[in-house]
């Protein structure tokens, strides 16, 4: 299996995007998708609290698992149960189920009613996908597990740990998942099994009811400890073992561009993983893509071979998988025009307003923070200083426009603002208060233009 994550917690896109970019995925080779709904999912009854402004319908999920046949792609829905649980634990009407009163982040174990919320989402998530071979659901990253007032308690007993906390846990939503969708089988991510000692796991039961995705998105990442990582778990009887590297995030909090060379040496290492244990080892493969990347370059260099190089430039409509410049040569797949736009402001933007307000001559030599909070300047300065911020203002502004448009075609409107208001007004406002300190210091006789986007960002 050759998973591509959709990971719909940050700009998840509209169905009509998926549309175009799943042929894509099926023409690079994969044939199967993991698709982490989080609150993009239309939850019903007293889950329907859970759900998104933007949530997908019903029959927007049966369209999305109808595209997916279309090209191939087998669907296996992420629905987290325990950690990273903030899309559920955040709403106050669920937030006496926190492990930890102070965190939304972790489920508390302990409580009947927290067995009955995981379970009561994922017979929703799978009433929607019938037929699903996997589900996956996550135990991830169970921050401050143990640390709530209920688990302390219990590991005051003799021969309680959180490890036995974690499987007890792990084992509950497994055995809910084999006795409601017998055909169904739960994977989990790996974190939180690695340092539970073998004759403790093997013990536990869960190597029974789940497969462990291994998982890790270094560039670094250690091939020789992943796979004696490999062969313990073997040991302790699971049947299958996963892999997940990463084609975006997981590198930074607030990245706009992808750094590919960390992702490709990721992805190179995990074949090395993969080819040092015996054949069939690995059930498969999950390339995750962690969202709040609103765009990605899709530019590698090298551990190709040249006719496979070849083929993904001609999908990509490029020349040369080798380029930088996106500017040159953005490509035809869906959204490079995103991926072009995107790069211009990611890389100039900034840049370009810093240089006429922070290292122009006649900005800081005669229009200054001290000029402008006392309306001070020379009219011939403004000749200076106002046709090249008008021109500046009016060409990013133009390009914004256009970005904002294309943004609008994929994404929902939460997630354009947010983009937008992250990445590119502030330099625009910056911009539009130098022209107005210029009006103001030149006074009523001069009168200046400031044509450009509307980013107060008022309701």
């Amino acid at each position: 299996m050759r998973l591509v994550h959709l990971d719909l917690k940050g700009a998840p896109p509209k169905v009509s995007y998926l549309s175009e970019i799943f042929p894509l995925f099926h023409t690079l080779g994969a044939n199967g998708l993991l698709i982490e709904y989080e609150d993009m999912f239309p939850y019903e009854g007293h889950l329907r609290l859970l759900r998104a402004k933007h949530a997908y319908s019903p029959f927007e999920i049966k369209e999305i698992l109808h595209l997916a046949t279309l090209n191939n792609l087998e669907v296996i829905p992420l629905v987290q149960t325990f950690g990273h649980l903030e899309f559920v634990l955040k709403h106050e009407a669920l937030a006496h189920l926190r492990e930890v009163a102070l965190f939304p982040n972790t489920l508390n174990p302990h409580k009947v009613e927290s067995l009955a919320l995981v379970g009561a989402m994922i017979d929703q998530v799978m009433e929607l996908h019938p037929g699903a071979r996997w589900l996956h659901v996550g135990c991830d990253e169970v921050y401050y597990l143990g640390d709530g007032e209920a688990s302390r308690q219990w590991l005051q007993h003799e021969q309680n740990t959180k490890a036995k906390l974690c499987l007890s846990h792990m084992k509950v939503v497994a055995s809910h998942v084999q006795t409601r969708h017998p055909a169904t089988t739960p994977l989990v991510w790996d974190d939180m099994l690695r340092d539970i000692p073998e004759d403790q796991l093997s013990a536990s039961g869960v190597p029974q009811l789940v497969e462990p995705v291994l998982w890790d998105y270094r560039a670094d990442l250690d091939v020789h400890g992943k796979a004696l990582l490999m062969e313990k778990y073997q040991k302790c009887g699971f049947p299958r073992l996963w892999a997940a590297s990463a084609f975006k995030g997981a590198t930074g909090a607030s990245q706009a561009l992808t750094p590919i060379e960390h992702h490709l040496r990721n992805h190179l290492q995990w074949l090395q993983v993969a080819g040092s244990g015996p054949a069939n080892t690995l059930q498969g493969i999950i390339l995750t893509g962690w969202q709040r990347d609103p765009s990605d370059h899709l530019c590698v260099s090298g551990g190709f071979a040249e006719d496979v190089k070849a083929r993904v430039e001609n999908f990509l409509g490029i020349s040369s998988l080798e380029i930088t410049d996106f500017m040159r040569e953005a490509g035809s797949f869906p959204g490079s025009n995103i991926l072009a736009l995107i790069t211009q402001v990611s890389l100039h933007l900034r840049s370009s307003v810093d240089a006429l307000l922070e290292r122009d001559r006649y900005v800081t030599g005669w229009f200054s923070p001290f000029h402008r909070r006392r309306k001070l300047i020379h009219p011939v300065m403004i000749q200076h200083i106002q046709p090249q911020a008008l021109s500046l203002l009016a060409r990013w502004s133009t390009l914004v426009q256009e970005l904002e448009a294309a943004l609008q075609r994929i994404y929902y409107p939460d997630a354009v603002d947010e983009w937008l208001e992250e990445n590119v007004y502030p330099s625009l406002q910056r911009l539009q208060g130098l022209l107005q300190d210029l009006g103001k210091a030149a006074g009523p006789q001069t009168p200046l233009a400031s044509p450009g986007l509307d980013t107060s960002q008022d309701p």
